[in-house]
């Protein structure tokens, strides 16, 4: 069997997120066993295959911040599925305090 790659790690990671819960970047690095390469995170997301079921929009900026311009259609896809599973989004910002995926 071979090993996963660096993209598919993150993926994996990214999957095991519950609805209702939001990980940081740097939280994903670290779990994906990248250390501090919390940059890449978003760019490993932005791979996605076309009908992939990874949910993307759980993973957010350390300080709680979507990571997308308010307004654009992105910022507004994110935070509409985050509020779908009942995540607080005030300002383009959630409560890393509250929904925090904590594993």
């Amino acid at each position: 069997m071979t090993e996963p790659t660096k993209d598919q790690k993150i993926w994996q990671v990214v999957a095991a997120i519950p609805p209702g819960c939001v990980a940081s970047y740097g939280q994903v690095a670290d779990m994906a066993g990248l250390g501090r390469q919390a940059r890449y995170i978003g760019k490993a997301l932005g791979k996605l295959p076309d009908g992939h079921a990874i949910p993307w929009y759980r993973v957010i900026r350390s300080n709680g911040q979507i990571a997308f311009p308010i307004g654009s259609e992105a910022f507004e896809v994110q935070a509409q599925s985050l509020r779908e599973e009942g995540v607080v989004v005030i300002d383009g910002r959630i409560s890393m305090k509250q929904f925090q995926w904590r594993p």
